[in-house]
Order: C-alpha cells, then structure tokens, then sequence
C-alpha cells in the first residue's frame, strides 16, 4: 500500500504538470510534505512561494470536492503562508 505521500504525488502530478508556476508546498500534517512545480508533484521539502499546510482529512476533502479550499482557510482547517494570488491557483489545481 502507497504512503500518503507517495498516493498524493501519483494525485497531484497530472493536475500540477504544466499548471503551475514557481513552487508550492503542501504540508500535510503528520505526514510530510509534497512540493508542486511545473514538471508535477514530489516528495520532500524546499524553498517555495507559498506554502499551504493541513490534516490530510482537510486536503483529500479539497481534492474530491467536498471541502471548498477559501473556506477551509477561513475556517482555519487550511493555513497559507506566502503568495496569496498563487494560493488560489493552487487551490484551484487541486480541485481540478
């Protein structure tokens, strides 16, 4: 069975592949961090533009469509660090 991490890589990386610019990462609390860039998704941590961290309960609800990503900041289950501008893009490549 896939790590969470290595599931949400395999997740993320036809969403991200050519959709984002610059690097963003995703803390997934308690399990480690995935980093989106234009070539798709990767396990490991780095320098990135924003940085948006939550449960991995929060990020799979945003990814099949049950959590809506502004309301899940506001709520406080979803925290951004970093460009704001680009955390909307990201959000909206994760519910893609």
């Amino acid at each position: 069975m896939p790590s969470v991490l290595e599931e949400f890589v395999t997740t993320l990386t036809p969403k991200a592949k050519g959709a984002i610019k610059g690097t963003a990462k995703l803390e997934i609390i308690d399990h480690g961090v995935v980093m989106l860039t234009q070539d798709g998704a990767t396990a490991g941590d780095g320098a990135a533009d924003v940085t948006l961290k939550a449960s991995e309960k929060t990020f799979r609800a945003i990814l099949d469509g049950s959590q809506n990503p502004i309301m899940a900041v506001m709520s406080g289950k979803l925290k951004v660090d970093g460009n704001q501008m680009r955390a909307l893009k990201v959000s909206e490549i994760l519910t893609a």
